[in-house]
């Protein structure tokens, strides 16, 4: 993404709908790992390249942790 990072596009929803999940695919971001990214307000993270699996797995599980209450 031009100009902006996944991070910083992250903090600006989140500002706008605190309550929107986000999942970050990145390919290059060495500093994103699963560990750090709910620092960013993100909600998970899949590294490129990515697997049909893998994102259908992650996608669900993301949406059933905000059906929860928190």
């Amino acid at each position: 993404m031009p100009k902006m990072t996944g991070e910083k596009l992250a903090e600006k929803i989140k500002k706008i709908r605190p309550n929107i999940p986000i999942i970050l695919c990145s390919g290059f971001n060495m500093k994103i790992t699963t560990a750090n990214v709910r620092e960013f307000g993100i909600d998970d993270v899949l590294i490129k390249p990515l697997a049909l699996d893998d994102i259908a797995r992650t996608v669900r599980k993301v949406l059933d942790a905000f059906k929860r209450p928190k």
